[in-house]
Order: structure tokens, then C-alpha cells, then sequence
């Protein structure tokens, strides 16, 4: 069983149902899905840089990728309809907590200059998204190996009604949520 599942039942759970006065278990916020997403606009170009990306995503998620294609055409960016733009991977269940402890306690450390994650990031219901820049601070990728650097966004969705029970939900689990106020450069 994951670490953070553990201290998910043990610890946040009965916070959480303290705090906001929950009475029902099955209302009590939990984590429903990690969704990683990587953009590959190069990708139209150049098949090896998509190649890459979900070789990439792989190592760092654990699971294959599903391949990315462009739902419209825009003149503009070269792009047509059905063109493999890039890569996405789902969390659940076991994959979900141990992907969600190694971005926590490796991973964003590693960031240059970090000083937390923005704590208004969250959509309204409950969902929390965190843009990386580049995957070399995830510990599975070889910085050496790297030709292209590719950044990724990572949405975390939660079954939390609001973002207040969701914020104290992730805060629980240990996201390191800079002060209100402060900047991250």
C-alpha cells in the first residue's frame, strides 16, 4: 500500500472530517485522478520529439502514454485536423499516490529557485493544475540523455465540492503551497 494512502485514511481523513464538520464518510474530499499532459506543438514537424515526450511521460508516470491528436485545423500553426500533437497519461488508484508522493517529495524540491506551488491554481471545483517546465526534475529522466526539453501539466482531481476542502486536502498530503502573496520566480 502507498505511503501517502496510508496517511490519507490514518491522518487527513479524520482532519478533514474535524475541520469542516463532515458527517457522512462518502463526503469527506478524496483524490479521484492524476492527469499528465504533455504538449508537443514540434511535433508536426519532427516525429522523433513526440517520441521522446512519451518516452518521457512513460518512465515518469509508469504507464503508456495515449498519443494526443488535433481535434481542428489552424492555418496558422501548420496544424490539421488528426495530427499526433502530443501525449496524456490518467492516474488511478495505486499509480495515482506513489506518482503524487514522488512529485511532492522529489520532484518539486528540485525545481531552480523554488519557493512553492501557486495556491489559487485550483478551478473552482476542487481540481488543482501545476504546469512543469521542463521533465528533468523527475528523477527517473537522465538529464544527459535529454535533446528536447519538454514541460508538462499535471491536474490533480479530487471529488472535493470546492477548492477551500481541496486545498486543505492536498495541503494534507503535503503540497508545498507558497504564501498568499508571494511571488515565484
Amino acid at each position: 500500500m502507498p505511503r501517502l494512502k496510508d496517511h490519507y485514511a490514518e491522518k487527513i481523513v479524520p482532519e478533514l472530517t474535524a475541520k469542516f464538520g463532515l458527517k457522512n464518510t462518502m463526503a469527506i474530499p478524496k483524490l479521484s485522478k492524476i492527469v499528465i499532459n504533455m504538449g508537443v506543438g514540434r511535433a508536426t514537424q519532427d516525429k522523433a520529439v513526440l517520441e521522446a515526450a512519451v518516452d518521457a511521460l512513460s518512465r515518469i508516470s509508469g504507464q503508456k502514454p495515449l498519443i494526443t491528436k488535433a481535434k481542428v485545423s489552424v492555418s496558422g500553426f501548420r496544424l490539421r485536423e488528426g495530427n499526433e500533437i502530443g501525449c496524456k497519461v490518467t492516474l488511478r488508484g495505486q499509480r495515482m499516490y506513489e506518482f503524487l508522493d514522488r512529485l511532492i517529495t522529489i520532484a518539486l524540491p528540485r525545481i531552480r529557485d523554488f519557493r512553492g506551488v501557486n495556491p489559487n491554481s485550483f478551478d473552482g471545483h476542487g481540481n488543482y493544475t501545476l504546469g512543469l517546465a521542463e521533465q528533468v526534475v523527475f528523477a527517473e529522466i537522465e538529464a544527459d540523455k535529454i535533446q528536447h526539453t519538454q514541460g508538462m501539466d499535471i491536474t490533480i482531481v479530487t471529488t472535493s465540492p470546492n477548492d477551500d476542502q481541496a486545498r486543505e486536502l492536498l495541503r494534507g498530503f503535503g503540497m508545498p503551497f507558497r504564501a498568499p502573496g508571494q511571488k515565484n520566480r
